[in-house]
């Protein structure tokens, strides 16, 4: 699989379809897999988090989940087909989950919005198969707990809405003991899907600024969107390091 190399962490060149495809293979050999969706604050992260940045370079797959780091791409000339972000992920996964019978658990948010949100799915794409939901709010002693509560309801797939960097941890640790096939990091997807969280219009979506749109909405992420102007900074200077001529 073609992929590309943004500050030491690996992004695979696929579009949606071949995103879903690729899951569905996974599925099929069956042995326990990660899949993230990586974000420009996760790349920003995985600078001085070399556990982190080795979870992310040992996913099974590694999507494209942010503006940013298909800029990065482009930057690195890299061939990085489309942005592939967790929240547009879930309903083309979930439609051929459906078709192939396939059960799905979803893990994450707070009260009732997974939940919520697996109700939203089964009307969505009937005959989804959820397995069952918990919230996000557990305790680390609670682990191994929520871990065997996921085997026991016998679903193959793993959407743990729990934020990064805690569920890309999480699923490194936990996901062989959930007995799932597929572990996938999927963010703040679980509150779109149950209205907790209004997605920008698709005019903002396509002139690529949901992040401002998110922001102007939340004005308490703006520390989050600190770790924009420093990821753009590391991709250019290191794009300058690379350009400089190497001493022979």
């Amino acid at each position: 699989m073609t992929h590309a190399i943004i500050l030491g962490c690996r992004v695979d060149a696929v579009d949606t379809a071949q995103a879903v495809d690729r899951i569905r293979e996974l599925l099929r050999v069956g042995s326990p897999s990660l899949v993230v969706t990586l974000g420009t604050e996760m790349i920003v992260r995985a600078q001085h988090d070399e556990r982190f940045r080795a979870i992310v370079n040992a996913s099974a797959l590694s999507l494209c989940d942010t503006v940013g780091v298909m800029f990065a791409a482009r930057v690195r000339r890299a061939r990085i087909r489309e942005r592939v972000a967790g929240v547009d992920l879930v309903d083309p996964l979930c439609r051929a989950l459906a078709r192939d019978g396939t059960p799905v658990y979803l893990l994450g948010s707070k009260g009732d919005t997974a939940e919520r949100a697996a109700g939203v799915l089964r009307a969505r794409h009937p005959g989804l198969i959820v397995a069952g939901f918990h919230d996000g709010y557990f305790a680390p002693s609670d682990d191994a707990a929520v871990a065997a509560a996921v085997a026991r309801s016998g679903a193959r797939v793993l959407l743990a809405g729990l934020g990064s960097p805690r569920q890309e941890l999480w699923l490194a640790e936990h996901l062989k003991e959930t007995d799932c096939a597929v572990g996938i990091g999927i963010g703040g997807s679980l509150d779109v899907l149950a209205g907790n969280v209004r997605r920008a219009p698709v005019l903002w979506q396509r002139a690529h600024v949901e992040w401002l749109y998110r922001l102007v909405r939340e004005p308490r992420r703006w520390r989050r969107q600190l770790a924009l102007p420093r990821f753009v900074w590391l991709v250019l200077r290191d794009q300058a390091l690379l350009a400089l001529p190497r001493r022979s």
